[in-house]
């Protein structure tokens, strides 16, 4: 089977919300799922929009076919280093801030016949 993937790192976005937009694309075709993500109203859409996109144009690439028959066979979303920051509070106490980061990678595979040249 022929695949195209893309991958961003260090975007901060956390990751446990980004994992719900690649839960929502995960197994869709290209075309439904870019319209999913355009209309879903949270920042971390338009990130992993970004990287779908990415993936589509990496595969055109490829020459593995029109984007309209791909699908997405993997997204999935990791961890990335957690920048640590304190916020001073009263009485001389200080609360740490954890900001996050996400590497996201997509990966898109044409249909079996077209992949194969059938």
């Amino acid at each position: 089977m022929a695949e195209a993937k893309a991958i961003l790192r260090y975007v901060r976005v956390t990751p446990r919300k980004a994992r719900v937009m690649a839960d929502m694309i995960r197994g869709q075709q290209v075309p439904k799922a870019l319209a999913m993500l355009k209309y879903t109203p949270r920042a971390a859409a338009k990130v992993v929009e970004k990287v779908l996109r990415s993936a589509v144009a990496n595969a055109e690439q490829k020459e593995m076919g029109d984007s309209e028959g791909m699908w997405v066979s993997k997204a999935y979303v990791d961890g990335g280093p957690v920048l640590k920051r304190f916020r001073s509070r009263s009485m001389g106490r200080a609360n740490s801030i954890h900001k996050r980061t996400s590497h996201i990678t997509v990966i898109v595979a044409a249909p079996e016949a077209a992949a194969t040249g059938k």
